[in-house]
Order: C-alpha cells, then sequence, then structure tokens
C-alpha cells in the first residue's frame, strides 16, 4: 500500500511524514480554540477566516518549494510538494465546507452568494482551480497529459493571485497580512522570472527582497488609494520610516533577506564537491 509518507519501494520518508502531521496542526488548533470559546460570539466565522488564512499560507509556501530547493541546495524538498498542495486544497475546502454550516446548510443561499458576490465568485474560482490541480497531480496524470501537464500546473501562480484580491476584498481595510503576502508572492514571481544562472546568486536574492518590498508598498499604496478612504500618503510615508513600527513591505524586506542569510549559511556548510550534484539535482526537479 502506498502511503504519503513512504516511497515507492516501502521506505519510511521523515520529512514527508513530519510535513504531512504538520498540516493538521493548524486545523486542529482552531477546532480546540472552537471547543474551548476561545474564539468569541461568533466561532463559526472566526474558524472560515481561520481555515481561509491556512489555504493562503500553504499555496504560498507550496510555491516556495521550488525556490528554497534550489537556493538552499535541498533536492529533497521537493518531495514534499505534492502534500502541501494538496494540504492548501484541503484547508481550501474546509472553508467553503464551514461557510455553507453558517448558512445553516442553505446550499441555494450559497450558490446565490457565490454568484451575487465578486469575492466569493472569485473565492470558488480559485477552489475550483486547485481542485483540478489536486486532482492531475499524480504521476499519471503527468505521464496522461505530456508537456501540456507543467502548462497546467503553471496555472498556480494565476489561482495565487486570485486568492489575494480575495483576501484583500475580505479583508477590507486592515490587510497588513495581505499586502505581507503579496510581497512575497511578488518575491516568487520574479524569481522564477530570473534565468537558472541567476536565480542562486545572493546578490540578485538581496536585489529580489528589495524589490519585493517595493512592491509590497505599492500594493499597499493602490489599495488603500482605490478601496478606501484612508489617505494611501500616509500609508507610504509610514512604510519609509521605522517610527511607527514595522510595516508589512519591511516584514517582506527581512523575509527576502532571511532567504540570503539562509542561502550564504547553507553554501559555507555544503561541500563544494556536493554543491554541484545538489545543483543539478535540484535543476531538473521542475
Amino acid at each position: 500500500m502506498i502511503v504519503p509518507w513512504r516511497d515507492r519501494h516501502g521506505r519510511f520518508l521523515p520529512l514527508k511524514a513530519a510535513v504531512l502531521a504538520a498540516g493538521f496542526i493548524p486545523g486542529a488548533v482552531l477546532a480546540f480554540w472552537w471547543a474551548t470559546g476561545a474564539l468569541g460570539g461568533r466561532p463559526v466565522t472566526e474558524v472560515i477566516h481561520g481555515t481561509g488564512d491556512w489555504a493562503i499560507r500553504y499555496l504560498l509556501i507550496s510555491l516556495a518549494i521550488t525556490p528554497a530547493a534550489r537556493v538552499l541546495n535541498w533536492p529533497r524538498l521537493l518531495t514534499v510538494r505534492r502534500i502541501v498542495g494538496l494540504t492548501t486544497l484541503a484547508y481550501a475546502l474546509s472553508h467553503l465546507t464551514l461557510y455553507t454550516v453558517d448558512q445553516n446548510f442553505r446550499l441555494g443561499v450559497v450558490a446565490s452568494e457565490i454568484v451575487l458576490r465578486f469575492y466569493l465568485t472569485i473565492g470558488f474560482i480559485v477552489l475550483v482551480g486547485l481542485a483540478v490541480l489536486g486532482v492531475t497531480s499524480t504521476n499519471g496524470w503527468s505521464r496522461r497529459l505530456g508537456h501540456w501537464w507543467k502548462r497546467l500546473h503553471r496555472a498556480i501562480y494565476v489561482l495565487g493571485a486570485i486568492a489575494l484580491l480575495h483576501y484583500f476584498i475580505q479583508s477590507k481595510s486592515n490587510v497588513s497580512e495581505p499586502v505581507f503576502f503579496s510581497g512575497l508572492f511578488a518575491w516568487l514571481l520574479l524569481w522564477r522570472a530570473l534565468p537558472m544562472a541567476w536565480q542562486r546568486s545572493l546578490a540578485v536574492q538581496l536585489g529580489l527582497a528589495v524589490v519585493a518590498a517595493c512592491i509590497a508598498a505599492g500594493i499597499e499604496f493602490a489599495w488603500y488609494a482605490l478601496a478606501t478612504g484612508i489617505n494611501p500618503w500616509r500609508v507610504l510615508a509610514a512604510s519609509e520610516t521605522l517610527r511607527f513600527g514595522l510595516r508589512p513591505a519591511h516584514y517582506v524586506a527581512l523575509a527576502g533577506l532571511a532567504v540570503v542569510v539562509l542561502a550564504a549559511l547553507r553554501r559555507i556548510k555544503t561541500p563544494m564537491w556536493l554543491r554541484g550534484r545538489l545543483v543539478s539535482s535540484s535543476g531538473a526537479g521542475g
């Protein structure tokens, strides 16, 4: 019997087992808070938001796996990509299921809300897209679709952008977390667009941190300018200084800097003779 924590030869894979087990932790914490009354007067609503937040977090983690495998010389990390993707789908399905529970299982109302409310419509589109990618994520589908399989699964970036838009609309005026996630998403897109020879360059990665932080600040400015009555220039000014504390753009820059530091440490610890083999292996990972 093939299970996620074993390979085809039946060998136990600690990394896959750990990632699979970790995927249950956010849901278990939300369930515990719900059961103990820690979520206030509208616990279902809070859990709906929580599962949606984790769906987006896991989506970004799934997109970060290939860059992490190459930048950190850790090709084995690619083996957990499908598990993380399916975890994203599981939290997205839970998000919709709990919304249905909150509507007292009135499926007609749920369907009409999805059709009539734009942010629910695009959220449902993301869910359908994730379901298609989840179903076709097996080796069997990869062989059937051939080169079309990779093209299909590159749609995850489109779904990621739509999911972030859904998150922005749902968050309304407090968009600090969506802005932060958008900055990380920008980093991932920019890294993907680079030539493979540049993707492991520490200088390029440092530049990506700066550019992604600027993009996050620009997205935050645009959101407040277009969707709220808050003065966007004051928000932008807050991102240009640390006087008011760290802003989402600052956190994006710190995350990008952390990538540079981890990559540098990994190179120091990796012998030169092994480094070339790891690079070639991660390059073949897709």
